[in-house]
């Protein structure tokens, strides 16, 4: 996405196998916690069980179970390597207790956080939860960040007794899958994905009211927020972000696929077909969201006469790790439409160099649609995945009727 964030059913597949039988972690319930630099827990919770013999475990965030593929255990040492966005756990076993480090590795540099982790912990935030003094369900018109950086989003929220779960909808894309816990007159939210850590805590003033907000984000990432609630609130047509410059029509690259072959959009396969630009980064939930989706939606359409291409925008410009994290996804996803590496960075305005004949590129995902003349016809600004609920269907719906329109056209 962006500077914020958001998988799907396609990110919920693989087992995860504990290598060394000397060392087994204890089934059921843990509550994971990472450590912010200004010493604030990020929780969450994951599950261990047995299967086949084999051990599982999935990351737990409101109805996603996470479910990671490669973890190797040597003596009292656990290492879980996340499936996706280049991030791993390095952990000692010490009874029913992890501790330890989860370390991203960006483009230039690791970034570690600290971790700690205890079975039979089914709880997330509190065990035992004031009375609540208030409910948070519905729909808010919510700041994050102040000045310049802030943004404006919508939060959607379920509360059922002290439990919370929803998300953030922004013009970029939304915050995933958040779950959480009201206690007295306090809100507290968190998400883990394996690529964004992230903790929302607020006061609650009065029913329509939510203040004194502060956002965690990984290891060093701090903003304030707040909210009112507004069962209107809405965010602009997200259609309306990017555009092309004046005078253009068509969209123009060339860029190599993760076997290092020039891919451009002339080439003879995407001639008189419906295509599907999308703009992209392995280090990008929301991308993620958009390509589980987008991989079914390329099984449904390409025999109608529909491509896609994606266009990736790495942390790096070294082509041989962008291959590296680019492969990940394209594994993962089974995805079967090429991805380009364009040898840009996320930078967006790195991003927009790349496609000159773009006014700019909000955020991640961006996605292009074209017709089967190899006109532009619309850009949508981020992605509404799984965790928005109907957001993300209405959205398909929508998507889909467009294709068909397109594909109608003579």
């Amino acid at each position: 996405m962006i500077k914020k964030i958001l998988f799907s059913a396609a990110l919920l597949t693989g087992l995860t196998h504990i290598s060394s039988a000397q060392t087994t972690l204890k089934t059921g319930i843990w509550r994971g916690a990472l450590i912010t630099a200004s010493a604030n827990e990020i929780p969450f919770n994951f599950e261990v069980t047995n299967t086949g013999g084999k051990q599982e475990l999935a990351i737990i965030n409101s109805t996603e179970h996470f479910k990671v593929t490669d973890v190797t255990a040597k003596g009292d040492s656990v290492f879980i390597k996340m499936p996706l966005f280049d991030s791993e756990f390095r952990l000692k076993l010490d009874g029913n207790n992890l501790k330890g480090h989860y370390i991203r590795h960006l483009g230039d540099r690791d970034v570690p956080m600290d971790f700690t982790a205890t079975a039979g912990t089914p709880w997330r935030f509190l065990k035992t939860p004031a009375k609540t003094a208030y409910n948070v369900s519905g729909r808010w018109s919510a700041i994050i960040g102040e000045g310049d950086g802030r943004d404006t989003t919508v939060g959607e929220f379920k509360q059922v007794g002290p439990k919370v779960t929803g998300t953030f909808l922004t013009t970029t894309g939304d915050y995933r899958f958040l779950e959480g816990t009201v206690s007295g007159d306090s809100l507290y939210l968190s998400c883990f994905d394996g690529g964004h850590a992230y903790l929302f805590t607020a006061k609650i003033t009065d029913t329509n009211t939510l203040t004194d907000g502060k956002f965690f984000s990984g290891l060093t990432g701090k903003d304030v927020w707040s909210a009112v609630r507004n069962e209107n609130a809405k965010l602009p047509d997200a259609y309306s972000l990017t555009a092309l410059k004046p005078g253009y029509k068509k969209l123009a690259f060339s860029f190599k696929d993760l076997t290092g072959k020039t891919v451009s959009l002339d080439d003879a396969r995407f001639k008189n077909k419906v295509v599907i630009v999308q703009i992209l980064g392995s280090w990008c939930p929301n991308c993620m969201d958009e390509t589980a989706y987008m991989v079914n939606y390329y099984k449904k359409y390409q025999q109608k006469g529909v491509e896609v291409i994606g266009l990736a925008y790495e942390r790096t410009t070294d082509f041989a790790k962008s291959q590296r994290a680019l492969a990940q996804v394209k594994n993962r996803f089974d995805v079967k439409y090429p991805i380009l590496i364009t040898g840009y960075t996320s930078n967006k305005a790195e991003t927009a160099k790349s496609l000159p004949m773009l006014t700019k590129v909000v955020g991640f995902p961006t996605t292009i649609i074209i017709d089967k003349a190899g006109d532009v016809r619309k850009i949508h600004t981020g992605f509404s995945g799984p965790g928005t609920g109907e957001h993300y269907t209405e959205f398909i719906s929508e998507f889909e009727k467009l294709t068909d329109d397109l594909l109608a056209e003579k």
